[in-house]
């Protein structure tokens, strides 16, 4: 039986409507690649919390589960595990969103989305995000 892993991420999406995507850093799995920031809903925190939580963390801001909009999820089976991945949308936030773990930010326009290479789970978020904004 594959483990089923459930993991928070979100859409930043500034005032010029841009996203932010946060690159793996080396030494973690699929460094290189640009995901949306979140990570493991831990026991007993709720999705939102996660991601609150995740994002104080990754990116030293803070948010509120009121700012947190439900986009839409990403179900993928990797080889030893199966992701599935609520992504919410968030447009207000406290700080200015800077790397606190290595990793490489861009803000990017959702046009350009497909040019930063992605975790296959991550993938089939972009047309639902572009269309969206």
């Amino acid at each position: 039986m594959v483990k089923t892993v459930l993991v928070s991420a979100v859409a930043l999406i500034d005032v010029d409507g841009r996203v932010l995507l946060a690159q793996r850093p080396e030494g973690k799995p699929m460094a290189g690649l640009w995901e949306f920031p979140g990570g493991k809903v831990e026991t007993g925190e709720t999705p939102e919390a996660a991601l609150i939580r995740e994002l104080h963390e990754e990116l030293g801001i803070e948010t509120w589960q009121s700012c947190l909009a439900p986009l839409t999820f990403a179900s993928h089976s990797y080889d030893d595990f199966h992701l599935l991945m609520p992504l919410f949308a968030c447009r207000k936030w406290q700080g200015t969103p800077v790397a606190q773990e290595g990793q490489t930010l861009a803000w990017v326009r959702a046009a350009n989305l497909r040019d930063y290479p992605m975790p296959a789970a991550d993938i089939p978020l972009v047309p639902i995000l572009r269309d969206w904004l």
